[in-house]
């Protein structure tokens, strides 16, 4: 791969993720080229980036060794493809999440773009081998899964097709690196990848103790926010089991691993989320923050707000 010498990459799509990995890139001294094919979207997209920047460097959170004036010189926009792919190493695709909106968006790039330029794509539930199914060279696709908000939460999922080479995962792991993101390498593709297939044990798990009337929506959240996710935000659930026994892992599962199985076992099935239980789920869930966009809004930023001043906390440690 020749990213050694290249320091651009071209962001496909301006909309929340795609500007978000923009201001990621940017923030690690790449230039980069955002793309949309609405006319003046991307143009849009930096308006909106300047402010977010401006507004983290004036609450001392910005990003990188640069400026906020000097990520911001590094962003550029495009209405045309050909323009936006000119000069770039890597892509970074962030348009909507329809199988067939990517899939066509990559034959364009492919055509346009040399053999040893990486194609990555953002997606949270669609395959590599899904997405790439319509390249002539998969041998240089991945996907790299976000956590949102991208900027705040610093995993990356790195999920490779079939035919991915080593040399692939090697380059986009070293680029997630320098601009300050924590990648992991998944070693072959799954349906949901890693992260999203323990959050929906989370949530199926959750959802069906309040559907049961087990516990509120309020406090199946405090369950997370209080309990595990305090000693999750730093250390995962492999670690806290070798360090919840005297003598590691498998004295953890010596001790415990009989109570977890009849836990396990005692588990229903996959809760229906769209039934008249749901309803009660949901109402409770709008008692607590209502759905309109004053509340969804503020608490989002509420969220965003917290998340700076962990992922802060993390980095001081």
């Amino acid at each position: 791969m020749s990213s050694s010498n290249n320091k651009t990459i071209a962001v496909i799509g301006s909309g929340l993720i795609g500007h978000s990995w923009a201001m990621v890139f940017a923030s690690g001294g790449y230039s980069v080229k955002i793309y949309d094919n609405q006319p003046g979207r991307a143009a849009k997209a930096i308006t909106e980036i300047r402010k977010q920047m401006e507004g983290l460097e004036s609450a001392h959170m910005l990003r990188g060794e640069l400026s906020a004036m000097e990520q911001l010189a590094l962003l550029s926009s495009y209405d045309d493809l050909a323009e936006a792919l000119e000069g770039a190493f890597f892509i970074q695709e962030c348009v909507f999440e329809q199988l067939e909106v990517k899939q066509n968006i990559f034959q364009d790039i492919e055509r346009l773009v040399g053999e040893d330029v990486i194609l990555s794509s953002s997606t949270s539930c669609l395959v590599p081998s899904s997405v790439f199914s319509k390249v002539q060279n998969q041998r240089r696709c991945l996907i790299s899964h976000p956590v949102n908000p991208p900027y705040h939460v610093k995993l990356v999922e790195l999920v490779p097709h079939p035919e991915t080479t080593d040399s692939v995962m090697d380059a986009a792991h070293a680029v997630m690196t320098k601009v300050g993101q924590v990648p992991v390498r998944l070693k072959k593709e799954i349906n949901g990848f890693a992260l999203n297939r323990v959050q929906a044990a989370i949530i199926a798990e959750s959802w069906r103790l309040v559907e049961d009337g087990i516990i509120s929506v309020k406090d199946i959240d405090l369950v997370m926010s209080e309990g595990l996710g305090m000693r999750y935000a730093f250390i995962g659930p492999m670690e806290t089991m070798h360090l919840n026994a005297p003598e590691g892992l498998e004295d953890y599962m010596k001790r415990y691993g009989q109570g977890i199985t009849k836990v396990l076992t005692s588990f229903g099935p996959v809760p229906d989320f769209f039934g008249d239980g749901a309803k009660s789920v949901t109402n409770e869930m709008c008692e607590l923050i209502p759905n309109d966009q004053q509340h969804l809004s503020a608490r989002k930023e509420r969220r965003d707000q917290l998340l700076m001043g962990l992922s802060k906390l993390k980095q001081d440690h």
